[in-house]
């Protein structure tokens, strides 16, 4: 006879499913794990041995044989240890077959027969409910799984609430969900004294999606404005809460189940690796980018990241995902976010701030910003001088907007985009947009359009230039409550595009 019991692997976000067949057969004692195992799974065996023996039930002296179908995909991490449990248990007949057939498990034993939560549970339960099954996990672990309503998730503190569960002595409630955070943010946009240029394009960026890059002296503000730009962005909707969550799931990031509704914000260190912004390492972990999915990615001294690192931003930044391909593992991640750099315009600094010369000008710039290739720049749709601050201008009151005012019409333009684009999973800001979608949702009026012709001659932009000014120009005219656009915003479209100091 073979006990069955189910479980997943993980593969990128998604779980795909794992049967875990227990076989207990006359022969010399003996307990082995086959079908691709990592080292933490062939562990699992003695674990599970203690966990059992801490619950006075003795294994009998046959050969126990435990098999993870299929075989030819690749078993990681220690959530095996409660789903060969269960089947073991099965097969020993202290729970009934059907019990263990009809649930999808996963968590960690200790040797006392705890459950250790372990990451990856709101992926699971998004597996377990496609096939009509509940999910039993760690108590620790089942707030964020209970989210999935399609199916019952039941969270146990031990191995001997499972048993008692199982057999009816006493059930387990149904996991709740845990809270749904929303972090305000404190830092306002009335705090930066100034740079009324560089907050517009801040809004802009917000309610389009559209990739920013500010270059200025030290201390011009740059890392401030970057760091308010989360109090402008709209709560994460709830498709993109779900989306987030599961790579947060995944990394072991979610706070005690909690979905966050705030997006995130990832500000990488520029000596971070490649496998860490892109991803990679022991199991092809997902990256900065796709941590950064559905929110922002600060790159501070964008230069001075390696430039490896950052030629491999260029295709996420098109397609919104990314295939971590090593040797033994080919990952999908999703990563669509949106890129802020900020970057000084030479190596000291101080190339445009007329008070300080600088004895190389200008090879001292040229040599720096060509750190970044022309490709890249190209992907950026805004880029912006910030100019240093007088000392004088930082005793005067706060001026503009607050970043409250901001935010509401960041959120109404992304309310006019989500009606534009229903229907249309792969596009939801006008920065997705593309072919004939584009065409019919950001086409200008006659002047406008002669503005852009006229200015795509004069400085030779790239068909990619052109097509992201249109779309540059249709948030504008989106902010701006206008169902056409004009030739103002195309202007202001293009004024963030060309810059003398700021072009590739």
């Amino acid at each position: 006879m073979v006990a069955r019991a189910h479980t997943v692997a993980f593969h990128g976000v998604e779980a795909r499913p794992v049967e875990v067949q227990c076989a207990v057969s006359p022969g010399l004692p003996a307990f082995s794990i086959v079908g691709l195992p990592d080292k933490a799974v062939s562990e699992a065996r003695d674990r599970v041995r203690s966990a059992l023996s801490a619950m006075a039930i003795a294994l009998p002296s046959k050969r126990i044989t435990i098999n993870l179908s299929p075989a030819d995909l690749p078993k990681e991490g220690s959530h095996f240890d409660l789903p060969i449990a269960v089947a073991l248990l099965s097969a020993l007949e202290v729970i009934p077959a059907d019990a263990a057939e009809g649930t999808v498990a996963l968590g960690e034993l200790s040797l006392d027969g705890s459950l250790v939560p372990v990451v990856g549970a709101l992926p699971a339960a998004m597996t377990a409910a496609s096939e009509g099954r509940m999910l039993l996990c760690p108590k620790a672990s089942s707030a964020e799984a209970a989210w999935v309503d399609a199916t019952q998730v039941i969270g146990a503190d031990s191995l001997g609430d499972v048993v008692r569960h199982f057999s009816g002595q006493c059930p387990l409630p149904a996991a709740q969900p845990g809270e749904v955070n929303l972090t305000p943010s404190v830092r306002d946009l009335r705090d930066v004294k100034g740079q009324e240029r560089a907050k517009r394009a801040l809004e802009i960026a917000a309610a389009g999606r559209h990739h920013l890059i500010m270059i200025g002296t030290p201390g011009s503000g740059k890392s401030m404005l970057a760091a308010r730009l989360p109090g402008i962005l709209p709560p994460l909707t709830a498709v993109e809460a779900l989306e987030t969550s599961m790579i947060q799931s995944l990394c072991g990031l979610l706070d005690e189940g909690g979905i966050n509704r705030t997006r995130p914000f990832r500000e990488p260190h520029h000596t971070a690796s490649m496998a860490a912004i892109v991803g990679g390492g022991k199991g092809a972990k997902p990256g900065e980018i796709s941590l950064a999915h559905n929110g922002v990615l600060f790159m501070d001294e964008f230069p001075e990241f390696p430039r490896t690192v950052l030629e491999t931003l260029r295709q996420p930044i098109e397609s919104g995902e990314v295939m971590v391909a090593r040797a033994n593992a080919h990952v999908k991640y999703p990563c669509r976010f949106m890129l802020v750099a900020a970057a000084n315009p030479c190596k000291c600094g101080y190339l445009t701030d007329p008070s300080r010369a600088c004895s190389r000008a200008p090879g001292c710039g040229e040599d720096y910003l060509n750190r970044i290739s022309g490709p890249l720049m190209d992907r950026f749709d805004l880029r912006i001088e910030v100019p240093p601050v007088g000392f004088t201008d930082l005793d005067l009151p706060p001026s503009g907007d607050s970043s409250a005012t901001v935010a509401t019409r960041v959120e109404n333009a992304r309310a006019i985009q989500a009606d534009r684009f229903r229907g249309m999973p792969e596009m939801r800001q006008n920065s997705d947009a593309e072919g004939k979608v584009l065409e019919q949702i950001a086409t200008p009026d006659a002047e406008g359009k002669a503005v852009l012709l006229k200015a795509a001659d004069r400085f030779g932009l790239s068909a990619r230039a052109f097509h992201r000014i249109l779309r540059v120009a249709r948030t504008i005219a989106d902010l701006d409550g206008s169902a056409d656009i004009r030739r103002p915003h195309v202007a202001e479209a293009l004024s963030f595009r060309i810059s003398a100091r700021v072009m590739a």
